[in-house]
């Protein structure tokens, strides 16, 4: 009997040193995620998700942290060149060109199940070289937020579909003649804006080979005079007359008629003591959205890669996520299931929420580099001082071609 025990205990043990050690792993895992969209309001959206994730995954363990966006991706850099990143990590659209070019991400093209329903634009534009170095988590837009209130008072009609910013700066000087202290319109004079007024009036940031820079093209030049028209109408407050109030605060306050800003301040101004309501953006030569996406990426060191791209995947297209982030107002997910989103639609205010799903009909996605931090940086500096009127907005565009040129060598 002891000797048939001992062969016992003997085979278990030469058949253990079979097994391989990832396959051992396998039996608990745990998947290190970072983020910063859950921080700091949805710490606990983000938790019911991964309670999900876990029931249907028993074997792996989420491990979150996360930092706010200012401090994110100087964290993750640093956990990067440290040989410490963590397995599932968030990127926004416009960083992920970065780090996909510098083969920090897994290819998870392998691992995306077909059936997965994102929008195939959302989808693709987290893919380079024709890999999937990312999965689409979220997106939001800019739209028109405005005053009814303010706009009943001026005596004109509310914005339209097919506004122009000719329409915008009307009704703005309308309102703006309401009082000393009620403004017409806001709209920020800064790269994000710009990119998009841009392209809304047939300005190229680039060449089509991307080796040089054509921002100081017409179309760009007469795209940045319009966005300043408003400071020079005095319709729209500039950075000192603002002094230091938000934008959102001065919409809140009841005085400010029209602001250009994000669909994520709908629950911030769900309590405004006025009427309110939404509208697309007023366009040029074309109408042209922001498409701000989210994507959830995979770190190519990752030991447990075929963990990591299913919790990638759960978290960006199941419908708990989905359903989790709409109920919260949070961002919408990047998916095309239009039950999802029936909530999300009769949801009041604003009245016209349809038109969140209107803009998809003419994203423009930021322009992007791998030294993209340092072409923001110098062009929002190029833009505040035109909007103060230290440059003129040639010159300030002549100097952003050649800063661009020179991060493109």
């Amino acid at each position: 009997m002891l000797r048939k025990s001992l062969v016992t205990l003997l085979v278990v043990v030469m058949l253990a040193a079979l097994v391989p050690a990832s396959a051992l792993a396998q039996d608990s895992v745990t998947i290190r995620f970072y983020n910063f969209s859950s921080d700091p309001d949805h710490v606990e959206d983000l938790q019911t998700i991964i309670d999900a994730f876990e029931a249907e995954n028993p074997n792996i363990t989420i491990e979150v942290s996360s930092a706010p966006f200012a401090d994110y991706f100087t964290l993750l850099e640093a956990d990067l060149v440290g040989g410490d990143a963590p397995d599932v990590f968030e990127l926004n659209f416009e960083s992920f060109v970065s780090y996909a070019a510098n083969d920090v991400l897994l290819d998870l093209t392998p691992y995306v199940s077909g059936d997965a329903p994102y929008y195939p634009r959302a989808l693709e534009a987290f893919q380079s070289d024709g890999a999937q170095y990312a999965l689409p988590e979220s997106f939001s837009t800019v739209l028109l937020f405005f005053n009814k209130d303010l706009f009943d008072q001026a005596g004109i009609d509310y914005p339209t579909a097919e506004w122009t910013w000719d329409d915008a700066m009307t009704a703005a000087q309308a309102i703006r003649a309401l009082g000393d202290d009620v403004w017409g319109i806001y709209s920020p004079i800064q790269f994000w804006e710009f990119y998009k007024k841009a392209a809304q009036n047939n300005c190229a940031f680039f060449n089509a080979d991307m080796t040089e820079s054509t921002l100081n093209s017409p179309e760009c030049v007469t795209a940045l005079e319009t966005m300043v028209s408003f400071v020079n109408e005095d319709v729209m407050p500039d950075q000192t007359e603002l002094a230091g109030v938000a934008n959102e605060e001065l919409f809140l306050q009841g005085k400010l008629g029209m602001d250009v800003i994000g669909i994520w301040q709908f629950a911030a101004f769900a309590d405004a003591p006025f009427a309110w309501d939404i509208q697309l953006e007023p366009g040029a030569a074309q109408k042209a959205h922001h498409f701000f996406a989210n994507g959830v990426a995979v770190s190519a060191d990752s030991e447990h890669p075929e963990e990591a791209a299913a919790w990638a995947q759960f978290l960006t297209s199941s419908e708990i996520a989905a359903t989790v982030r709409i109920d919260a107002g949070w961002e919408l997910p990047a998916i095309d299931v239009p039950e999802y989103v029936a909530a999300y639609l009769e949801q009041t205010p604003p009245d016209n929420r349809e038109a969140v799903f209107e803009a998809l009909e003419s994203p423009v996605t930021p322009p992007v580099i791998e030294r993209q931090t340092e072409m923001q940086d110098d062009l929002n500096q190029l833009l505040t001082a035109v909007e103060m009127g230290e440059l003129d907005p040639q010159s300030a565009l002549d100097t952003a071609k050649e800063q661009i040129d020179g991060l493109l060598q």
